[in-house]
């Protein structure tokens, strides 16, 4: 592959391979952590607090902090979000291995651990357009896709095998160092003067195209309709499956195998209208939901989630390419920095709506209603491109 023979990629892959494996890690360690330091009647409010505070404060560093990060260069963008988690997650290890972390102090180390993520996603994929020409940057795209839902599927078996041999603690200070791992290879990419400044900021370029900012309207909107699966699925399989964790860890590792044989095909679709993709890859996860909302078969579901996965796995390869293409490249970091910080708090509230939703309904009739109403989106999508598909020959000029 000739990604793999790019001498500046050759030395950060493998840092960020590494730290996305640690980041699925911590889809288990987190909560995990949080259980087992939180008072018994509280550890419901704990839980959801960790989980939020390792997310949500990201969009609040992109917007207070631009000012300095906006000055660097891709690689040291990656470089200083992976320097502070691996700071402030290392000092979580060491609180909890010596048992002197308490649920405050965990839910605000998460929080600073996080304000820079904004800013590191935004680094790598835009090192990929900085490093490769235009042709080849869906694969890069597709190649860090994959990294992260390979992590999906690797990172939590691993968490829960590492935690229950020596604790979740244990399990963050692995998470931390990987992101050491990643901040020094990142320090071997070599970077060039810090870019132009340009004339708008990101959210400035993003409301002057109409394409970037519907994308970005579209992704928070698909997110957030995914949300509420995250808390139905467990109800569902717990309650109306009478099924146990390992169930639900068959479900999530199916989804994550799918996910990520479609990160890895994202790049034969580059040939493709990448507006129809979005669309098409929108109302395609909606319909893999159906099965879990209609039926209570343990196999439909199973194959709707795999199908669902590889079906979902090329879209942030996709519209990161749509970012790269219509963006300039003095502004790129800035842009996907606001995207990030717009679209990675949509999911969190989706979580959070489906607490209540599966409370009044109950969980199967939450995944059908975020199926039809993702089907829905992606219909709504497709009329709108096609309206305006008509009405631009019709435009003066």
């Amino acid at each position: 592959m000739s990604l793999l023979r790019h001498p500046a990629l050759r030395r950060i892959l493998p840092g960020l391979l590494v730290s996305a494996l640690g980041d699925g890690m911590s889809l288990v360690a987190v909560a995990w952590l949080a259980v087992s330091i939180a008072p018994p009647s509280g550890a419901g409010v704990w839980v959801g607090l960790s989980v939020a505070a390792y997310a949500l404060p990201a969009t609040l560093g992109a917007a207070l902090l631009a000012r300095r990060m906006r000055a660097l260069r891709a690689a040291r963008l990656v470089e200083a979000d992976a320097w502070l988690r691996a700071i402030t997650l290392g000092t979580v290890a060491f609180l909890a291995v010596t048992g002197a972390l308490s649920p405050v102090a965990y839910v605000v180390l998460l929080a600073l651990s996080s304000l820079l993520h904004a800013w590191g996603n935004a680094g790598a994929y835009t090192l990929i357009a900085e490093l490769l020409p235009p042709d080849q940057r869906l694969a890069g795209n597709a190649l860090l896709s994959t990294f992260t839902q390979a992590a999906i599927v690797v990172g939590p078996a691993l968490a829960g095998v590492l935690a229950a041999l020596l604790g979740p603690g244990w399990v963050i200070g692995i998470d931390a160092l990987s992101f050491a791992f990643l901040a020094i290879s990142s320090r071997w990419v070599p970077t060039g003067p810090p870019p132009p400044a340009p004339e708008t900021g990101g959210w400035r370029t993003i409301l002057d195209r109409p394409q970037l900012l519907g994308l970005i309207v579209v992704t928070g909107v698909f997110f957030f309709l995914y949300g509420p699966v995250e808390v139905a699925l467990p109800v569902h399989i717990a309650e109306d499956l009478s099924g146990s964790a390992r169930l639900l860890g068959l479900y999530w590792t199916v989804f994550g195998v799918g996910a990520t044989v479609g990160a890895i095909s994202a790049a034969a679709l580059k040939n493709r209208p990448p507006w129809l993709v979005v669309v098409a890859i929108i109302i395609g996860w909606g319909a893999a939901l159906l099965p879990l909302g209609l039926t209570e078969a343990i196999l439909p579901g199973l194959l709707g989630l795999a199908v669902g996965g590889l079906i979902y796995g090329p879209f942030n390869a996709i519209a990161t390419a749509l970012f790269q293409r219509a963006s300039p490249p003095e502004v790129l970091s800035r842009v996907l920095a606001t995207r990030a910080a717009l679209t990675i708090p949509a999911t969190s509230l989706g979580t959070l709506l489906g607490g209540p939703l599966v409370t009044a309904i109950g969980a199967r009739p939450t995944l059908l209603a975020s199926a039809l109403l993702t089907i829905a989106l992606g219909v709504a999508v497709a009329v709108a491109l096609f309206a305006r598909r008509r009405a631009a020959p019709s435009r003066p000029g």
